[in-house]
């Protein structure tokens, strides 16, 4: 009775484990980043590339004030929540789809027209229909991003091996229990690379907008950085925006897709990670 628990117990606090010291690989990538940047530097000069030392030094004085942090954090608020508008719209859009071929057909033609209009197009459209206000932002960020988590979601319904379905159903299991417990945990290994990709352009989407529709937030303050020629300040704010979507993507992303992806460690021999 006591060992069930104790099992769990340990499975997850091992999976953490890796978790964490997979770090070291992250860490590797973004030493190798900081090399190529200060030659760039040693190359074009202050100017054009600021040190990552230098960059650095303003990120740390930006933070002193409180003023950065609700910038921040005002960026990341509607970056985040335009995220979960999009994400929730294109799962279950694209679930629903990926259950119906003739959903598919229909939707083929017009996912393909809203991935044909930039970004910047639907800014400036929403600029005119919201005017500078969070709508803007956060209908931008819902078109660009929900039909990249549409497509994902439908593919994973569509590919899915019907045949562990079908054994599901032999062993007693409803509709509900196999779409959760069967198909669902097929569709997660198409659907949560799709939703960070998703997250990443849900930032970038965002800082532009607030850029060009002069909201406040990381891409007002790009702007001002921008009219008083300041580049390490620009990169200062560039880097906290990245730190902003590391720490939601590792924190809260990663994590959901190790938990929902705890059958995958059964056919995984020991010490080959993913």
């Amino acid at each position: 009775m006591l060992a069930l628990p104790t099992s769990g117990l340990g499975d997850r606090i091992g999976r953490t484990a890796r978790f964490l010291w997979s770090g070291w690989a992250g860490i590797a990538g973004l030493s190798l980043l900081a090399t190529v940047w200060q030659l760039g530097h040693e190359a074009y000069g202050d100017f054009i590339l600021p040190a990552p030392l230098a960059t650095f030094a303003a990120v740390l004085s930006l933070l002193e004030s409180t003023d950065t942090w609700s910038t921040a954090f005002e960026t990341t608020r509607r970056a985040v929540k335009g995220f979960v508008m999009a994400g929730s719209v294109g799962v279950l859009i694209g679930v629903a789809a990926g259950y119906s071929a003739a959903m598919q057909r229909l939707a083929g033609p017009i996912l393909t027209v809203v991935l044909g209009v930039p970004p910047i197009a639907w800014i400036v459209l929403a600029m005119i229909w919201f005017g500078s206000s969070d709508g803007t932002v956060m209908t931008t960020v819902v078109i660009a991003t929900s039909p990249i988590v549409l497509v994902a979601a439908m593919e994973g319904v569509a590919t899915r091996d019907r045949g562990l379905d079908d054994m599901a159903k032999a062993f007693g299991a409803g509709p509900i229990r196999r779409c959760l417990a069967v198909g669902m945990r097929q569709v997660g290994a198409h659907l949560f690379p799709a939703l960070s990709i998703a997250l990443g352009t849900a930032f970038k989407v965002a800082v532009m907008a607030e850029l060009l529709a002069n909201v406040g937030g990381v891409g007002g303050a790009l702007a001002r950085a921008r009219a008083h020629l300041d580049v390490a300040t620009a990169l200062a704010w560039i880097l906290l925006a990245v730190a902003a979507l590391i720490l939601i993507d590792h924190g809260v992303l990663r994590p959901l897709r190790s938990e929902a992806e705890r059958w995958r460690d059964a056919a995984r021999p020991w010490g080959v990670r993913r």
